[in-house]
């Protein structure tokens, strides 16, 4: 065959997916090698209790670091301490304009589609029932939500932001959780692929960005693919400062379609974590939701959003209310049409949709600032404002194997 064949040849082979069972299956045996050795350093000089004493009084971007900090963790947290070289500052202050333009539909499709989905991982389920905190599931709601208030502050990632701190912490509680799994004899990574590996955790960063805007679109709000974008970006940046590989990290909506599909398809299905972890979940946002009267909306809000077939491995009880949550969507055009109608009724509603997120926030957190910690052990019964010119519309699904 000649060179000319041979270039005809690649020029009419359809190009390689970025993203195929190789790629994730590589990704999976991945973890983070700076977090996780600071963490292995920590166990292995017995300097966890005093590090997490320690962390309560170390907050905020800029403070210096407590005296007594263990020499690898202070390493650690030098190294990790700016955002990205390559951030861009206008488009985060776009998505920053979309959260505070959105933020109580963010929150809903936090609460009530990403959540909900990533317990229809039984490897995420198995992961996330591991530890302590998660026996009441109000710690994690409470800390996704005051994570996310963090980022899309205006000094977020300035002297005097918290997201940095609440960042670098994340990351060594991963690196944590991963070096219990591995070597408590809780988890067979040879079957199973590391725990909180680099395919889990980019899987996450797209269940808080991609199924949250799906969540929205679901939910007919209207959003610009400028917006949209702005809003995957700040969590590509997240996905950063947590340790992911920024190579393999999805680029913009589209990729993040084919990266999560494909992960979905590998991984989703029933469980009885996932079940336990859900009906947690569905007690406190009850809770939360004042008086008694609308507690079924909240499942068949869950079940509206992230469809039947995930709603029955769930377990998420059907009621009459179902029909009510189909008919959410009309509501909310109804309030974006009295949104549109002048500036005045622009700037009431962000504000009640400001103060609801904030409530939100606070009925989680009970007005206490949330403290990520290293867990000493894991259970013992493991196992158990855009324009609206155009309208953002989900990527398509990538196509079935």
């Amino acid at each position: 065959m000649t060179t000319a064949d041979n270039r005809a040849e690649t020029a009419s082979a359809p190009a390689r997916p970025r993203y195929d069972d190789a790629a994730l299956d590589a990704l999976s045996t991945q973890g983070d090698p700076l977090a996780d050795e600071t963490v292995a350093a920590m166990f292995r000089r017995e300097e966890v209790g005093d590090f997490n004493t320690l962390m309560r009084f170390f907050t905020t971007a800029g403070d210096p670091l407590p005296d007594r900090l263990p020499a690898s963790a202070r390493g650690y947290f030098e190294a990790t301490a700016l955002p990205p070289a390559w951030v861009d500052w206008d488009v985060m202050e776009q998505a920053r304009l979309f959260f505070m333009d959105n933020a109580a539909h963010i929150n809903t499709g936090l609460s009530f589609a990403a959540m909900p989905v990533s317990y229809a991982v039984p490897r995420m389920a198995r992961l996330l029932s591991s530890t302590h905190s998660l026996a009441y599931p109000s710690r994690r709601m409470a800390n996704t939500g005051q994570f996310v208030t963090y980022l899309m502050r205006t000094d977020s990632f300035a002297e005097g932001g918290k997201f940095i701190p609440a960042a670098q912490k994340v990351r060594l509680l991963h690196a944590a959780v991963r070096h219990h799994l591995r070597h408590g004899g809780h988890w067979d990574v040879e079957r199973d692929g590391l725990p909180i590996c680099q395919e889990d955790m980019i899987a996450g960063q797209t269940f808080f960005s991609l199924l949250v805007l799906d969540a929205m679109h679901r939910l007919g709000i209207h959003m610009s693919e400028e917006g949209a974008e702005a809003y995957y970006y700040a969590w590509r940046v997240v996905a950063a400062l947590l340790g992911c590989d920024t190579a393999a990290v999805p680029q913009n909506l589209a990729e993040a379609r084919a990266y999560c599909d494909l992960y979905l398809q590998r991984h989703l299905g029933p469980s009885p974590e996932g079940v336990l972890l859900n009906a947690q979940l569905l007690r406190l946002y009850a809770d939360v939701v004042p008086g008694t009267l609308f507690d079924p909306m909240v499942p068949a809000t869950v079940r509206y959003l992230v469809g039947d077939t995930i709603g029955d491995w769930l377990e998420v009880p059907r009621s009459p209310w179902d029909a009510a949550a189909r008919a959410v969507p009309a509501v909310l055009g109804l309030l974006e049409a009295i949104e549109d109608s002048g500036p005045l009724a622009e700037w009431a509603l962000d504000k009640a949709g400001s103060l609801l997120a904030g409530f939100e926030l606070s009925a989680l957190t009970r007005g206490r600032v949330m403290h990520h910690a290293i867990p000493a052990e894991l259970k013992a019964e493991y196992g158990v404002k855009a324009p609206r010119t155009g309208r953002w519309v989900p990527p398509a699904p990538a196509p079935v194997r």
